[in-house]
């Protein structure tokens, strides 16, 4: 029998949804937004995002792996552009790849980011969009900044379903909704 779990109740997109509550370390939990296989989540989302996105000028989007890819191939989609996504480990097929080291929240430990050589052409000396499903703590956009700036890749926005922690700290970013974090006391 599974054990009962807090939820969040938050609307995205005019999309209800109730979203898990975990422990990211001791006394913090957070209300985890995981979009894969939300066929239907996504497809609002992309749709909202490219409506707020309207009057920015950019030539691609460019997304972690892996829960923001759906996200990010739905954009492509209804804004017309091409899309680069950030892995997590190399392959040999990447060729030249840009890399770099972060970490994230939600894994607790240092993660890797390349950009491949095709993506890395793609990219350079035009205007990109960062995406992500949600931006907490920075770390992960940090690294994307930097990727962008090493491809030679200007930076027209940043967008996310949602921002998490300080809503001060994400006024730079265009998203659906704001998650808070949960302090146990």
């Amino acid at each position: 029998m599974a054990a009962t779990r807090d939820t969040h109740a938050v609307t995205i997109a005019g999309l209800d949804r109730e979203l898990p509550l975990f422990e990211v370390r001791p006394g913090l939990r957070i209300a985890v937004l995981n979009i894969l296989g939300d066929v239907a989540l996504v497809r609002a989302a992309a749709a909202a995002l490219a409506d707020r996105l309207a009057g920015t000028a950019f030539d691609a989007i460019v997304t972690p792996e892996t829960k923001s890819v759906p996200l990010a191939h739905e954009l492509a989609a209804a804004t017309d552009r091409p899309y680069a996504v950030l892995r997590k480990s190399y392959k040999t097929y990447m060729g030249d790849a840009l890399a770099l080291q972060t970490e994230s929240i939600t894994t607790g430990v240092e993660q890797h980011l390349y950009l491949d050589e095709k993506d890395a052409a793609l990219v350079r000396g035009r205007p990109v969009l960062l995406l992500d499903d949600v931006v907490s703590t920075g770390s992960t956009l940090q690294g994307m900044r930097q990727l962008m700036r090493r491809a030679g890749a200007d930076i027209a926005a940043v967008a996310a379903i949602a921002t998490e922690g300080e809503p001060g700290d994400w006024r730079d970013v265009v998203a659906l909704t704001h998650l808070p974090l949960f302090l146990d006391t």
